[in-house]
């Protein structure tokens, strides 16, 4: 049975859920995640199997900062949203500023997918907007937005102990994108698709870098390669981690 609540209570639920887009996107997933809609707004209460990020509240632990520039990052209506500063991750540099990560549930860690949803239009070669599978700045596979051969595009690429492969480069030329990276045992698979649906589109695969000892999986958003002075924020609108079912042996 439906429940009904107030015509001033459902208005304020609707605005509330317009502004929270990462809640809806969750719903549209497939995701069974519950929400309670009354006149304030709701946390979603995630099944175990999921971990739904909430960009529009302060960022708190798990969630960590790796060289945090408090300035250029902040949270909004929206979702999260992070200036695209200098810096790089790409190699042996790995000076790029406002790198967040998230641990992955250790039993998780054979059988997960990371999806995001962003915004970003970069200008200059090499300016990216990543989601990746991160386990120390030298030891990641990346799948973003970034500029190359004078064209925005999906780029996924490997890199361990700073030496980097790059696994796939798909001209893309919206600003809006879903990336996910999907982890099946030793393997890992990302895919794209425009912010509104449609097919995912594989972009490329690869083994998983070795993890350096003592480190673990973690989920990472990271934006770099930008110009100083600019002003090109990414906006992150969703962010799920998500466990799938135990890979047959």
């Amino acid at each position: 049975m439906m429940t009904e609540f107030p015509a001033s209570s459902v208005s304020k639920c609707r605005r509330t859920c317009r502004v929270r887009r990462d809640l809806l996107w969750v719903m549209a997933t497939g995701v069974a995640a519950a929400f309670a809609c009354v006149a304030v707004a709701a946390e979603p209460r995630a099944p175990r199997d999921a971990i739904v990020a909430d960009f529009t509240k302060p960022l708190a632990e798990p969630w960590r900062w790796i060289r945090e520039h408090r300035g250029a990052w902040r949270v909004s209506p929206a979702g999260l949203q992070v200036l695209v500063e200098p810096g790089n991750m790409w190699g042996g540099d790995n000076d790029a500023r406002n790198v967040l990560v998230r641990e992955i549930p250790p039993a998780w860690r054979e059988s997960v997918e990371i999806v995001a949803e962003l915004s970003h239009r970069p200008r200059k070669r090499w300016e990216q907007a990543d989601l990746a599978w991160y386990y120390d700045d030298s030891t990641m596979v990346k799948l973003g937005l970034e500029i190359e051969y004078g064209r925005t595009n999906v780029v996924m690429g490997r890199e361990e102990g700073d030496k980097t492969e790059t696994i796939a480069i798909v001209p893309y030329p919206h600003e809006q994108v879903r990336l996910r990276l999907r982890v099946v045992g030793n393997e890992i698979v990302g895919s794209f698709r425009g912010a509104h649906g449609g097919e995912w589109t594989e972009a490329g695969r690869c083994k998983l870098p070795v993890a350096p000892e003592g480190k673990g999986a973690h989920a990472s958003l990271q934006f770099y390669q930008g110009e100083a002075g600019s002003d090109r924020w990414v906006n992150v609108s969703a962010l799920l981690i998500k466990k799938l079912p135990a890979p047959n042996r």
